[in-house]
């Protein structure tokens, strides 16, 4: 554990107007944990509140090393296959953790696909960082991985996420039911000027 506490140079990050997207590391742990217990956070992520303790399992023998192997493959030919980033966003004003996007394959719809997703603490909603951090990872995943592709979902009663995805270009594609929840499922194509 304490060879990841100090392993904070060179991390990964997707610069954006007001914030930076980082990848996850240990020390993020307590913030991501309790920005995940936000209400509105888990009202619109499926399985994203966890206790503290299998957050902390999750970080150390999954998204962390998930992240390696995702960066590893963008490194050597950018085929990621269904490889995961996890990433904060990061307020370059405060240096706070202040939410979440990152990119995996949504096993939800048929056939499964690549999709990203993002959620932002209560305190930082409606200022345009979601956005920023989306367009960033699309961009970013666009121009350095084979990804020709992407979908994303949001509750149909979830405006915010909804105009998050408009505002990248994507396009409605249909509605499904997860979890006696109704979604959008939106496309995009790599051809999609961001």
């Amino acid at each position: 554990m304490s060879q990841l506490q100090n392993h904070n140079s060179n991390l990964f990050t997707i610069e954006c107007e007001d914030i930076i997207l980082r990848e996850y590391r240990f020390e993020d742990l307590d913030d991501l944990f309790h920005l995940t217990w936000q209400p509105h956070f888990y009202e619109f992520l499926l399985d994203w509140n966890v206790s503290r303790e299998q957050r902390e399992e999750w970080i150390l023998d999954y998204e962390i090393p998930d992240n390696k192997r995702f960066l590893d493959a963008v490194a050597k030919d950018g085929n990621i296959g269904e490889l995961r980033l996890r990433l904060g966003i990061i307020s370059k004003d405060s240096g706070e953790f202040i939410g979440v996007c990152g990119t995996g394959i949504l096993d939800k719809v048929s056939p499964p696909s690549r999709e990203i997703y993002y959620g932002i603490s209560n305190e930082h909603r409606n200022k345009g960082y979601t956005t920023q951090a989306a367009k960033g990872l699309i961009k970013y995943l666009f121009e350095n991985t084979n990804v020709q592709e992407l979908i994303a979902i949001a509750q149909t009663r979830n405006q915010p996420s909804n105009k998050v995805l408009q505002k990248c270009g994507f396009e409605s594609q249909d509605d499904i039911e997860i979890e006696n929840r109704e979604y959008h499922v939106y496309k995009l194509r790599k051809s999609v000027k961001i």
